[in-house]
């Protein structure tokens, strides 16, 4: 069992703040082994006909519980999951639970309450630089080709075999519990459609036809998916100037190896390592500040930042992703501060060590590595506290 120090100091924050906890990521990403490896907890399988017996009388079993830190794993296999929690965080005040599943809950029906102000989320994502650390280090190029889930990162050999067993497994176990779709075939299309285009322009109309579905099933499939994390929609940052894009979306699989593996990736070469690398920052980004709710910009003379934070009352920042450096050129963020002068603008790339600042285009901007990025952006101390948007 590898140590996650990351992970177990935000579950444990997240536990001093709130009595229930919900732990979701997407099947494999080590949410179960993560959960059993925490100090004084009773595990309880959901899965299992005994455990969800004893679950059927809520009170009961939380007035029995041999210690007051449990976790009650894959916990959308309960008729009413959401009422357990709810039961345990309004009456059982001594009690600490730990809730995982494949979804964000409340997105499918198995869910009828987000128990709003009654819990901390905790997202886990992917592989994040701290757990290759705990991991025992490696190349990033092989983070980037095998991806994050733990099993495929630490396999001997690629293991190409498990990328398709997973999506069998997804469909099965995910998609047909929480939402039971109808039309296999036309589903896994799109999933792996997504998956090989990720980080693209998402154009509704032209998977429809690919997928022979109408338009409307595109949009439920896609918001499945995002419903359980194995896509990202990031929306246009915009403040609806005639000059902007305002509406169209991109989309990013959930994990750098199976957008490689939908490629046809192998082996990775130069120009296969960009777009990982902007993959990569978006799960760090997603990891360090639990949030779903960021942005790119992109106007209508095609200049175009990769990422945009952007809270209400702050100014936007800023994030252009590079794999090396002496990449980067200012004409896009140039474009983008004539619009939105005030906030900070970072260049990330992996060949930085330390941070430095410095003027092109006429924006002052921030070269930093990726633990910098993120630790500049909030990371643990505001990441844990505030649930995703």
């Amino acid at each position: 069992m590898w140590p996650r120090p990351y992970w177990t100091e935000k579950l444990e924050r997240a536990w001093a703040e709130r009595r229930v906890v919900w732990l979701p990521g997407v099947r494999r990403v080590g949410k179960t082994t993560l959960a059993r490896s925490l100090p004084d907890v009773e595990y309880f399988d959901c899965e299992l006909p005994r455990v969800r017996r004893l679950l059927d009388d809520p009170e009961g079993f939380l007035g029995s519980l041999g210690r007051r830190r449990i976790v009650l794993d894959e916990i959308h296999r309960l008729a009413d999951a959401s009422e357990v929690l709810k039961i345990a965080a309004d009456h059982y005040p001594d009690v600490r639970v730990l809730a995982t599943g494949s979804s964000v809950l409340g997105a499918s029906a198995r869910f009828r309450d987000t128990l709003a102000g009654r819990k901390r989320e905790v997202w886990l994502t992917p592989m994040t630089l701290a757990d290759q650390v705990a991991f025992g280090g490696g190349p990033l190029a092989r983070r980037l080709l095998r991806g994050g889930l733990p099993p495929f990162y630490l396999a001997p050999e690629l293991p190409e075999a498990d990328f398709q067993e997973w999506m069998d497994a997804y469909w099965a176990r995910d998609i047909q519990e929480l939402f039971r779709l109808e039309r296999r075939q036309s589903f896994q299309r799109f999933v792996e459609l997504v998956l090989a285009r990720s980080g693209g322009m998402f154009e509704a109309t032209r998977f429809a036809r690919e997928c022979e579905v109408s338009r409307t099933t595109i949009g439920n499939y896609l918001a499945v998916l995002e419903g359980t994390l194995v896509a990202h929609v990031i929306r246009p940052f915009t403040t609806r100037r005639a000059t902007e894009i305002v509406a169209a979306p991109k989309v990013y699989g959930f994990d750098t190896g199976f957008a490689a593996y939908h490629r046809g990736w192998s082996e990775l070469r130069r120009e296969d390592l960009g777009v990982l690398w902007e993959h990569y920052v978006l799960n760090e980004l997603q990891a360090g500040l639990q949030r779903r709710d960021l942005r790119y910009w992109r106007d209508k003379q095609g200049h175009e930042v990769d990422f945009v934070v952007a809270d209400r009352a702050g100014a936007p920042v800023a994030i252009e992703c590079k794999w090396s450096a002496r990449e980067f050129e200012a004409d896009n963020v140039a474009a983008f501060r004539r619009r939105y002068p005030r906030g900070a603008t970072y260049v990330v790339a992996q060949d930085v060590d330390r941070r430095s600042t410095r003027t092109a285009g006429g924006v002052t901007l921030t070269v930093v590595g990726l633990p910098d990025l993120v630790r500049a952006l909030g990371d643990d101390r505001r990441g844990a506290r505030a649930e995703p948007r």
